[in-house]
């Protein structure tokens, strides 16, 4: 399931506002629009309810700093290039989220990444999770904001069997 956050695709009535306590709010829109999400999957008799993950890619791989810190219903995260990145006040900070996160992480990144650079935001956002050692896992690829295909769909179909177990 993906959810068509407030300001992305059809959603897009008013521009997204990224300075301010009005991003906190848009912020506050982002978070309830996944719980929704998860609300709505909760209702489907098809769906296991305990094997719900986070995966956010790019902007989702930051919102992952924050998403899976509230929404307690999730058992993992896959995060591919995301990181730390400043907000304006400590409600909109992912440092303040990140180590309230306590399930199962996995982390794939580009060490030359000029979104996220890979000491400061993605080292110090790894670092900082909540989530024991045994259970975090971040893979670096010597690549920029892109990292192959084929290791992204293979570190997270391996991510996915271990701890949701081999599809039957």
């Amino acid at each position: 399931m993906c959810p068509v956050y407030k300001g992305t695709f059809e959603r897009t009535d008013e521009p997204i506002v990224r300075e301010g306590h009005q991003y906190t709010e848009w912020l506050i829109k982002w978070v309830k629009d996944f719980s929704r999400s998860v609300d709505y999957l909760e209702t489907r008799s098809d769906v296991n309810k305990r094997k719900l993950g986070y995966y956010g890619h790019s902007w989702g791989g930051y919102m992952g700093g924050i998403i899976p810190a509230v929404e307690k219903r999730l058992t993992i995260s896959i995060l591919i290039l995301g990181g730390l990145d400043r907000g304006n006040y400590p409600e909109d900070e992912v440092i303040n989220y990140v180590s309230r996160i306590n399930i199962p992480v996995l982390m794939l990144n580009g060490r030359y990444d000029t979104n996220f650079h890979f000491e400061k935001t993605v080292l110090t956002f790894f670092n900082l999770l909540g989530t024991p050692e045994k259970d975090k896992r971040l893979v670096v690829y010597d690549t920029d904001h892109y990292i192959p295909k084929d290791e992204m769909i293979k570190e997270t179909l391996n991510w996915l069997d271990r701890y949701f177990g081999l599809v039957k």
